[in-house]
């Protein structure tokens, strides 16, 4: 995850609000499937060049998707 950061929302919203599958998500991120599936099950999460990818794919903003944590 990225440093003081928490999800606002999950990696799912934004594939389904693309419209794409999560094998054509995958495909136009530039990672595996399975890469995909780790982020919406909450494993693992995208990197910030992923999360750039994800943002503009979706058309939701960074700083919509991800947030600073409250100290």
């Amino acid at each position: 995850m990225l440093n003081n950061t928490i999800p606002r929302i999950c990696i799912a919203a934004c594939r389904v609000n693309a419209g794409l599958s999560q094998r054509e998500f995958a495909e136009k991120i530039g990672v595996s499937l399975a890469t995909i599936t780790n982020w919406e099950s909450g494993k693992t999460e995208p990197d910030l060049s992923e999360l750039r990818a994800i943002s503009n794919l979706s058309g939701i903003p960074m700083d919509f998707i991800f947030v600073q944590r409250e100290s």
